[in-house]
């Protein structure tokens, strides 16, 4: 090593003096116009929220341009018609009538209903258990 960086190794560090950090900082936010700006008081949401934000603010403001279409778009969409069921009414008595009268003509073109041998079940008869046939294998 030089002799030059053997001094600087043995020399204490010192501190830098509070109103110097406060100007060497306040410059460098002038020269980064678009950097996030340091909380004096802590740290607060909008300033975490930068910090997050801004290596890429471009993209971020895009994606929530599109979040405010797509939500857009949707409640455009809804279907805002009344449902059918609380637009009509309850039918008429003339009209129940109708119905009723339909339903009759329609029970005398068809006819009595017979139901077939096929449609019949067979009711179920349970036979002794002595009648049972046993295979036995030997």
């Amino acid at each position: 090593m030089d002799n030059f960086e053997q001094k600087l190794q043995r020399q204490p560090l010192r501190q830098v003096p509070t109103e110097w950090r406060e100007e060497i900082l306040a410059a460098a936010e002038v020269q980064l116009p678009g950097a996030p700006k340091r909380s004096e008081g802590g740290s607060t949401f909008i300033a975490q929220l930068s910090t997050i934000l801004w290596p890429h603010p471009k993209a971020w403001a895009g994606l929530a341009a599109v979040w405010v279409l797509i939500l857009t778009v949707d409640f455009s969409l809804r279907d805002k018609t009344p449902v059918m069921a609380e637009k009509t009414a309850p039918p008429s008595p003339e009209v129940i009538v109708e119905l009723r009268q339909q339903q009759r003509m329609m029970a005398e073109l068809i006819g009595p209903r017979d139901t077939r041998d096929a449609d019949r079940s067979k009711p179920f008869v349970p036979q002794p258990r002595s009648e049972r046939v046993e295979f036995m294998t030997a």
